[in-house]
């Protein structure tokens, strides 16, 4: 898979925001063409006391909803990589960090200004009792 080691990168900065409590929400986004997956959008969720996340499959008549541990979550993100995303964004409360392909398959990795001032409260709650 050849965005293996760039999307790797890019998750590592999404499992250091639900570490320290900064991450707001992840979403992949930009499909190929007309698609009927439109978006996933990913959130934190408390399981049996466990940190996992949810999965939302937004399609064009549906939405179908996946759990999955943190490390796990990242295997099935990978896969919808160029087929079909070309985007996905980080959203924290410290910066956005998109990881994009262009039209060459060129990835870049972009930060800038954050859009939201809250974490996600489903994680502070977790990470306040711990």
């Amino acid at each position: 898979m050849p965005f293996t080691e760039t999307f790797t990168d890019f998750y590592n900065n999404v499992k250091a925001s639900l570490a320290d409590g900064t991450f707001a929400k992840l979403t992949l986004a930009k499909t190929i063409g007309n698609t009927d997956l439109m978006n996933i959008y990913v959130r934190p969720i408390v399981e049996e006391g466990i940190l996992k996340l949810e999965l939302k499959y937004k399609f064009q008549q549906e939405e179908v909803i996946e759990i999955h541990t943190i490390d796990n979550a990242r295997d099935k993100l990978i896969a919808y990589i160029n087929n079909p995303f070309l985007s996905a964004i980080l959203f924290t409360i410290e910066f956005d960090l998109t990881y994009k392909l262009n039209k060459k398959r060129a990835v870049s990795i972009t930060e800038k200004v954050n859009t939201f001032g809250n974490a996600n409260e489903i994680l502070l709650d977790y990470l306040v009792s711990k």
